[in-house]
């Protein structure tokens, strides 16, 4: 009788990588609550800081009253805009160093067509898992006259 893989697993590898996997949970979870996205406008006259709760920081310099209420208004929102990049980058970067490029989770918010491509790819690998597994039930079954 074949068990095949089954009988060649290295539990303790198995284990120790679990602990790895747990452990990258934990480095990921404190960079996202400490990271933070920083902006300037390129007269210095707003600058934000922005973190997973949100702004955090909105400082206007003396001179940013000079402006209208418009042009203030869309600086305020664009630094935001790039602090808030700034921030997604910091993660993205991290998530890298923690998982790797090819396997930071990420990747598929830029890329969507390549996590279809990913669950297609899964898909038929389960698809042929499931296929070798019920032809061994079957051969099983047949061998045991049931």
């Amino acid at each position: 009788m074949s068990y095949g893989d089954f009988v060649n697993v290295d539990v303790d590898k198995l284990l120790a990588d679990a602990e790895k996997q747990f452990a990258r949970a934990d480095e990921i979870q404190q960079v996202l609550t400490s990271a933070v996205g920083r902006a300037k406008d390129e007269d210095g006259l707003v600058s934000v800081e922005f973190a997973a709760e949100g702004l955090r920081e909105l400082e206007l310099h003396p001179k940013a009253m000079r402006l209208g209420s418009a042009e203030l208004a869309e600086k305020i929102k664009k630094t935001i805009r790039d602090a808030a990049d700034d921030l997604s980058q910091e993660i993205d970067a991290a998530m890298n160093e923690t998982f790797g490029e090819a396997g930071n989770p990420l990747r598929f918010l830029n890329d969507p067509d390549a996590a279809l491509q990913d669950v297609r790819s899964t898909e038929a690998a389960f698809n042929r898992t499931f296929d070798d597994v019920m032809g061994e039930l079957e051969r099983i079954r047949r061998r045991l006259e049931l």
